[in-house]
């Protein structure tokens, strides 16, 4: 199984956070089938590629840096799937530089911090 995680520190309102990241999830192609308090899943559409190289993102949203500055957010990003990972440029590997220059270019929040996991 191929397994990449980044963690991130953003700049936004925690009460527009969900929805900025619903977008950015949106924008690599990938669907938020689990939208809980501290955590949220999202998976990639199927269609282009097969179903063992579809990817499962991830994202722990850590509430106790929450309430540090009031408009700081950390997460830490899960990319995964069930793809044997034999070459260092594999799908996963893709989607997850995909994802990561999605959280990192967005417009709408500030990246304070990016440190890979």
């Amino acid at each position: 199984m191929a397994r990449y995680t980044q963690l991130f520190t953003v700049a936004t309102p925690l009460d527009r956070f969900r929805h900025l990241l619903e977008d950015v999830l949106h924008s690599c192609n990938c669907a938020v089938i689990y939208d809980g308090d501290d955590y949220m899943v999202a998976r990639e559409k199927p269609g282009a590629v097969t179903y063992a190289q579809l990817v499962t993102v991830e994202v722990l949203i850590d509430k106790s840096a929450v309430s540090k500055p009031e408009d700081e957010v950390r997460m830490n990003v899960v990319v995964k799937n069930e793809e044997l990972p034999l070459k260092s440029d594999n799908h996963c590997r893709r989607m997850f530089s995909l994802v990561n220059r999605a959280v990192a270019e967005n417009s709408q929040w500030d990246l304070l911090n990016s440190t890979a996991g």
